[in-house]
């Protein structure tokens, strides 16, 4: 095992094929069998792999640079995100309950530190990392559970909105306080008046930037979803290597370059592009998390760490349950929205990071709140997966947190979500005889095309439409597929990407594993097409040449 391991360090790329294997191997078993977010298995490859383990981890600049990626990319998608118009929909609910929760968890947690024994300024910084949540947990378990669109789903994503706001300034403060304290001549308040400068600056440039610039920009690169996503990438890390060079956080400057990005067309096709390249960079972050852990000083951490725990896991969901309650949300609403914030977030580990790059804390404070976030991620996602379950068993006495229902019914009042009677792929010549001849017929038709010119062709003809590219497995989660009747296929056989795959197939496979009960409907030219689409799955195969000739030869032969 020695030799093999010192093998391993004769060159970074054995490295890095020795820690993809083990993440590969760690999130089969806990993520696959264990059925544990696969954020538990990276940090736990990174403990196997660190120096109180197999010791593998020697390239650290390297993993480092790459984590760096992973954050700005993170950020990125999380500006892109930001939805305003949930706020304003749940009103002051989002923010009453999201301020409330962070200010109670936070003090709360601040005086069990206290009471422990932790001196002052680590229980600080350690009281506001465990008040924040996990967005992409939280996010992704909803959406497998097919909730995220249901009225406890959009309140925690509200929450979780309020949330990100607040670690984005927490994040500043930690860059000014980094910056000042590299500096004998630098003062704390000094720091934070030259950074709101800075920030005032900078929102001023986006704003003229989204006003004027970034919907022309994004559109001359979304004729390529290759040329898109290099932009997207781009931009984003140029923000973060902007910000930083000013003296900012690059976490500020990869949120700023998503939201200077979020109000254009294209937004949901670089977020879906973008979360697979997310997710295997932030790989190494949390490797890198897992390997800083230092095991001779867990058996100290672990009685802290299990309270810690222990509080998070009851006092978080309650809070935001007797808010919720309280605002007016009906008790189911109130538990699952609780029930679904029981944990710490990954912005958590980011944030005590850079509170130890800062010289806030030491290693120990990052150690424990890593602790927490390993108990409370892991037991938390089985808690969401069972959420109905568990409310069911619990609902007798939840009765106490319900109060008037005005907000529900409010929130219930509101415009729900556009439902189509068919999505249309391909808004050429083809697809827009289509939706003109169903528009005719009454129905509702959603056009999706990748091509810019023919989106603008979308606005100008006033049709509903979505930019999106076939072949973007992540592309589907967007499309309201639950009430649509047909899926219909007016594209080419070939796409205009590197790799000049059929998008036919992939439009009729990716709904396939969404599970659309609708019929999927795909013209072709060739009569080898057919077989291989109806092996697939798609439903009728359209010879529009053909077709169009017969009813020509028909219409002539009647003359």
């Amino acid at each position: 095992m020695q030799s093999l391991i010192e093998h391993l360090h004769q060159s970074s790329f054995y490295e890095f094929a020795a820690l993809l294997i083990l993440a590969a191997t760690a999130g089969l078993i806990i993520s696959a069998v264990l059925r544990q977010p696969i954020i538990i298995a990276y940090i736990t490859v990174g403990i196997l792999a660190g120096s109180s383990g197999l010791d593998i981890v020697r390239s650290g600049e390297a993993l480092e640079l790459l984590s760096e990626l992973g954050i700005a990319v993170l950020l990125f998608i999380v500006g892109l995100k930001l939805d305003l118009g949930l706020i304003r929909n749940l009103g002051s609910a989002a923010l009453v309950i999201g301020g409330t929760q962070i200010v109670l968890t936070g003090g709360l947690a601040f005086l069990i530190c206290s009471l422990m024994g932790i001196a002052t300024q680590p229980s600080l910084y350690i009281a506001t990392a465990l008040a924040f949540s996990s967005t992409i947990i939280v996010v992704k378990i909803l959406s497998d559970k097919h909730e995220i669109d249901q009225l406890h789903g959009q309140v925690a994503l509200g929450i979780l909105i309020i949330q990100d706001f607040v670690v984005i300034l927490a994040m500043m403060y930690i860059s000014t306080l980094g910056n000042a304290n590299g500096s004998a001549d630098v003062n704390i308040m000094s720091e934070l008046i030259r950074v709101s400068g800075w920030v005032i600056l900078l929102g001023g440039l986006l704003w003229v930037f989204i006003r004027f610039i970034s919907d022309r920009l994004a559109g001359s690169m979304a004729h390529s979803p290759e040329l898109l996503l290099c932009f997207s990438m781009a931009w984003a890390i140029a923000l973060a290597a902007l910000c930083h060079h000013i003296g900012l956080s690059k976490e500020l400057g990869g949120l700023l370059a998503g939201i200077s990005l979020a109000s254009t067309e294209y937004r949901n096709a670089i977020i879906s592009r973008l979360t697979s390249i997310r997710d295997f960079l932030l790989l190494f972050f949390f490797i890198l998390l897992g390997a800083r852990l230092d095991l001779s000083n867990l058996n100290e951490q672990i009685p802290a760490a299990l309270v810690l725990s222990t509080f998070i896991l009851l006092f978080k969901p309650l809070v935001i349950t007797s808010t919720a309650g309280f605002m007016g949300f009906r008790k189911r609403t109130a538990f699952l929205s609780g029930l679904s914030l029981g944990q710490i977030s990954e912005f958590s580990f980011i944030f005590m990071a850079m509170a130890v790059a800062a010289g806030a804390v030491n290693e120990d404070a990052l150690g424990l709140v890593t602790l927490v976030g390993l108990i409370t991620i892991g037991i938390s996602a089985y808690a969401i997966k069972f959420s109905n379950q568990t409310y069911h068993m619990l609902e007798p006495v939840l009765g106490l947190f319900e109060r008037s229902t005005k907000i529900h019914k409010a929130h219930q009042s509101q415009k729900k979500a556009k439902k189509y009677d068919a999505i249309i792929f391909g808004y050429g010549r083809y697809g827009q005889e289509l939706t003109d001849a169903l528009n005719k017929k009454k129905y509702k038709v959603l056009v999706v095309d990748f091509n810019p010119e023919v989106i603008e062709r979308c606005k100008k003809d006033k049709r509903d439409f979505i930019y999106g590219d076939a072949n973007d497995p992540h592309f589907y989660k967007n499309l309201p597929l639950d009430d649509t009747k047909w899926i219909i296929s007016a594209m080419p056989r070939h796409h205009t990407g590197l790799t000049h795959e059929d998008p036919r197939h992939y439009m009729v496979e990716a709904l396939k594993q969404h599970k659309f009960d609708g019929q999927i409907i795909v013209a072709v030219s060739r009569k080898q097409d057919e077989k291989s689409l109806k092996k697939s799955g798609a439903d009728i195969v359209f010879y529009p040449f053909r077709e169009a000739a017969d009813f020509a030869v028909k219409t002539l032969s009647q003359k």
